[in-house]
């Protein structure tokens, strides 16, 4: 008996020290999102150029990269990607749509989930069943409200039509966190920044997967990534 309440209590503290430090590694990656507000996302990109292009925004000091599921060979590119940049950047899953795919990006290194619309099972499984931040989309007031009460780390408003759309959502729901997502250059992220919107998705603003990738075009990267961190920065 004095074996079995021994064992009892090593599997609790094993488990309670496994909640920890997943607890913990959420804190961790969501403040790092908080801190540095952009991410870029590469979608539809080759997948010859990513690494390219991933150290290409690590040079221009952006930190966190959405690979989105509907480009070729995601889950690799996020398991690569993940293992190159270990300790440097956060590489996350975007485009997430269902459990299963949300399973495979995690189990291969993704360290964040986003996703274009607000599913209930993706983000209870993200959240409960791995506790890594999650980022659910949502458009409405009451989308964005439900994926709040659910659990969202932050919630990404897509497609963020405008500034002012933006300020109006902030107005009676300036407790929820926001991540505008599409439709962000270097001409109008400042203008969203004072909404008090936390974090921004940049998309082709930032990485155009039907660039050529080329020398040249990699520099670009990198200074158009000094930019847009310049002007969250300022």
């Amino acid at each position: 008996m004095k074996n079995e309440g021994f064992f009892v209590s090593s599997v609790f503290l094993l488990c309670h020290d496994k909640l920890i430090k997943i607890q913990n590694e959420t804190v961790s990656v969501l403040s790092s999102i908080l801190k540095n507000k952009i991410v870029a996302i590469i979608r539809g990109a080759a997948p010859k150029d990513v690494i390219s292009i991933v150290e290409a925004l690590f040079e221009g000091g952006i930190l966190l990269v959405e690979i989105t599921l509907n480009s070729e060979k995601a889950f690799e590119l996020i398991r690569d990607c993940s293992g190159l940049m270990q300790n440097k950047m956060l590489i996350g899953a975007g485009t997430v749509l269902d459990v299963e795919s949300a399973k495979k990006a995690i189990d291969n290194g993704a360290q964040f989930v986003i996703s274009p619309g607000f599913n209930m099972q993706v983000m209870g499984f993200v959240k409960k069943q791995t506790g890594l931040v999650s980022i659910p989309g949502a458009f409405t007031p009451t989308e964005i409200i439900a994926a709040h009460k659910a659990g969202a780390d932050i919630v990404k408003v897509f497609p963020a039509l405008s500034v002012q759309y933006i300020k109006d959502l902030r107005g009676p729901l300036s407790h929820i966190p926001l991540m505008p997502t599409g439709g962000i250059d270097l001409g109008n992220i400042k203008e969203f920044q004072k909404t008090g919107a936390v974090a921004f998705g940049i998309g082709t603003a930032l990485v155009n997967a039907n660039q050529q990738i080329t020398k040249a075009s990699l520099k670009e990267i990198t200074q158009k990534s000094l930019q847009f961190v310049q002007a969250v920065s300022a």
